[in-house]
């Protein structure tokens, strides 16, 4: 009991309140270091000042395509300070609603910035020209808008998919020898990007006085499963074929599988467009004969720095082309066309 009176004493002894109060004091000046130091909030830049949000809204998030974006938009918030991403979109790549909620849900919940790209070239525009009236910049990347750069948003960054459809179409020619029956399996309707690509591939094939198109307006759907079953459906009615072109990796990997399943690969040519493992390996075995290659992850990260620049009341283009070129047997070794066939993702995403 006396030693407890003796502990109780103590605390308040005039001494002891004395250096009690200089530790609040100090506390108090550590706290209000450490804030500006941004040791608190993780949206704050290190200077204490509020980080640029910026949405980036993908068509989807399975593909690895998809995965090479989100990984060039982190390199670019690692690269500039004072910028916060946030990656969202819908699973599906035909989802239209979804990603419409998407865009008005980061409207109303605020944020600076909005990188979007756009599952339909028509069905997007409203909810960007909205968001932009709403004060939040948008930058449409990968896919178009039937809208204007410049006034409805703000830039446009994405690959020449017309010249990319063209390439294939080049390629195409080259491995049939300039002869042969040519189909295209389409991706979806409303989807710029693709629909560009098909259009490039079949202006030059067309052009092409030896090859025959036998059909062009059959669109495989959203997945590779979908694009399976139209595959084999393609493959049953046109038993006469050289050449298939697949506007994107889904379609390819879904007419792959329909070839290998019914005995085709090799015989029939295949030209797709943007890589996967399974689709890298299949040129290895000779069943692919081309790929064309976009730049994903530097896609991602141009268009968040360039987000970032008009954030900051920098003028930036209108337009700005990521490039494309085109992976064969002969040169996929190649230190440049394998970086780009196999993005370092990893170095980005964990």
């Amino acid at each position: 009991m006396t030693g407890n009176t003796i502990h109780q004493r103590s605390i308040f002894s005039p001494l002891t309140s004395h250096f009690s109060l200089r530790l609040l004091a100090w506390a108090v000046v550590a706290a209000t270091l450490a804030g500006s130091l941004g040791c608190g909030d993780s949206s704050k830049t290190g200077g204490g000042e509020q980080a640029l949000k910026v949405a980036v809204i993908p068509k989807g998030t399975i593909h690895e395509y998809w995965k090479s974006i989100h990984a060039g938009a982190v390199k670019a918030e690692r690269e500039i300070k004072g910028i916060q991403i946030v990656w969202k979109g819908p699973v599906k790549e035909d989802d239209r609603e979804q990603q419409i909620n998407v865009v008005e849900n980061f409207v109303t919940g605020g944020v600076d910035g909005i990188v979007l790209a756009p599952l339909d070239e028509v069905a997007l525009v409203k909810p960007v020209r909205d968001a932009m009236r709403a004060g939040i910049a948008v930058l449409i990347m990968d896919s178009g808008l039937r809208a204007e750069a410049g006034r409805d948003y703000v830039s446009y960054v994405a690959t020449d998919n017309e010249a990319g459809g063209k390439l294939a179409a080049d390629r195409m020619i080259d491995v049939l020898g300039g002869a042969g029956k040519v189909l295209v399996l389409r991706y979806q309707v409303g989807s710029a990007s693709t629909t560009q690509r098909e259009d490039g591939f079949l202006a030059a094939i067309k052009a092409a006085p030896g090859i025959t198109l036998v059909s062009s307006d059959q669109y495989g759907g959203p997945t590779s499963d979908t694009a399976y079953t139209q595959s084999e459906n393609l493959l049953n009615r046109f038993a006469e074929l050289d050449g298939v072109f697949c506007s994107c990796e889904p379609m390819a990997f879904g007419m792959l599988r329909a070839l290998q399943s019914a005995g085709r690969t090799g015989k029939v040519k295949l030209v797709a467009f943007d890589p996967s493992e399974k689709l890298i390996q299949a040129m290895k075995d000779g069943q692919l004969h081309g790929i064309v290659l976009q730049d994903p992850l530097n896609m991602g990260y141009l268009a968040v720095k360039t987000m970032a620049a008009h954030l900051r009341g920098e003028k930036v283009p209108t337009r700005i082309d990521t490039g494309c070129t085109i992976a064969m047997p002969e040169n996929m070794n190649e230190p440049r066309i394998k970086e780009l066939l196999s993005p370092p993702i990893g170095r980005y995403l964990r």
